[in-house]
């Protein structure tokens, strides 16, 4: 039984122009921590991600979630999570605010995460190996198919689940030898040229394979010189990805994104608004056949609906630290997996959630384990913190979820 809830501000500041992008110049990674203490001493963690200003606010909306969980046992609540995710999302007043959006669906998923990782412990297993055993009926019993009916029905996920069954034993081999990652940090948007251009050598080296450049100066000429610098560093068996984090209007994005079509980025992340679903498509229309990723700033699974159903997306950057947790990620997986596109999370929480659900997504859904975006700049605040070795994260074998942080 859950017999006490905790919420936390938690905020670190990172040092030499780390995390910058072209919107978010001066970023404190921030935390809105939940911790569910049972009555057998188990602790679940949750976290949700901000970049400082508006955490504590998020920390009041998942104390206002977590409160309700009180007297309850993890088991039970989990039994049915989707309709406790359903109940909370809908509360009649806090839903006001969004519905399904902002501060209080950010609240939602710091509490959302706190269960799943507190259902892990009480079972005694990483989280990625405890959804990979739940049965399909059970896994669909932890989502809120609400407003997907037109797509996604309890029966069709079930039977997507079960469809995707087959060659399963040959994923599950993916746990000996570590789920792939790509570099980020080769390129904050506040590196110099020489910063930037050391950083790929260096990644490189490490064994990456793939690594992502931050874009969207106000001259696009920086972009295109420093893309190039990326690829001529890299070589062309790398991957590179562009990110301009939303910076562009959609005519900026259609004639800076066509210059950089010439350095064959494997996608362009996040080019203009994120509500700008049609925008999107006109862009994807005319920069074909480069892709876009999307859904770092996508907040719920009905906006993400309407960009697979759109075919403007050649990836989905779900993020449980942004949707309402773990339960609406899975359920976003679903939908991607249904329209055979890649889910690639972004990941706000440097990796350590998302390393059990790109586990679980490949081994039970059938996605492509293509790469996990890796970050480094907060590992030590971690109890267990993500492990990436050659460009390769190490399966995590501790019961949870990996969100622990020392105190």
């Amino acid at each position: 039984m859950i017999k006490q809830v905790s919420v936390a501000d938690r905020r670190f500041p990172l040092q030499g122009g780390a995390g910058s992008d072209a919107i978010h110049k001066n970023p404190v990674y921030s935390y809105a921590v939940t911790q569910l203490i049972d009555d057998s001493g188990l602790t679940g963690t949750g976290l949700a991600f901000t970049l400082g200003e508006g955490n504590e606010l998020v920390c009041q909306a998942a104390a206002f979630y977590a409160q309700r969980l009180k007297g309850r046992d993890i088991e039970e609540l989990m039994k049915d999570f989707g309709a406790v995710f359903r109940d909370l999302s809908n509360e009649q007043q806090f839903r006001w605010l969004g519905p399904h959006k902002g501060v209080v669906h950010l609240g939602l998923a710091s509490v959302t995460n706190a269960c799943f990782d507190l259902w892990a412990k009480r079972r005694g297993l990483p989280l990625w190996r405890l959804l990979t055993e739940l049965s399909p009926e059970s896994v669909a019993d932890t989502l809120d198919l609400s407003y997907l009916e037109d797509e996604l029905t309890r029966e069709q996920a079930v039977a997507l689940l079960r469809a995707n069954g087959n060659g399963r034993r040959e994923r599950e081999k993916i746990t000996e030898k570590g789920y792939p990652g790509y570099d980020t940090s080769i390129g904050w948007f506040n590196y110099s040229d020489q910063q930037v251009a050391d950083n790929v050598r260096r990644a490189v080296d490490s064994g990456f394979s793939a690594m992502k450049l931050k874009v969207g100066a106000p001259d696009p000429e920086r972009d295109i010189r420093r893309a190039h610098l990326v690829r001529l560093a890299a070589g062309e068996g790398v991957k590179v990805m562009l990110d301009a984090n939303q910076q562009w209007n959609l005519p900026q994005a259609i004639a800076v994104c066509r210059e950089l079509q010439a350095i064959r980025p494997y996608w362009i992340e996040e080019p203009t608004h994120p509500d700008d679903i049609l925008g999107h498509k006109t862009l994807a229309d005319a920069i074909a056949p480069a892709k876009l990723a999307l859904g770092e700033h996508v907040p719920n699974r009905i906006i993400f609906k309407n960009y697979l159903q759109t075919g403007c997306a050649g990836f989905i950057q779900v993020d449980a630290v942004r949707v309402g947790g773990v339960s609406e990620f899975i359920t976003v997986s679903l939908l991607c997996r249904k329209y055979g596109i890649p889910v690639v999370p972004h990941v706000g929480d440097m990796g350590q959630l998302h390393q059990h659900l790109v586990l679980f997504n490949h081994i039970s859904m059938g996605h492509e384990a293509l790469f996990l975006e890796h970050i480094p700049h907060l590992g030590k605040h971690f109890v267990h913190p993500a492990r990436v070795t050659d460009g390769i994260y190490q399966t995590p074998q501790e019961p949870g979820s990996s969100c622990d942080l020392h105190s």
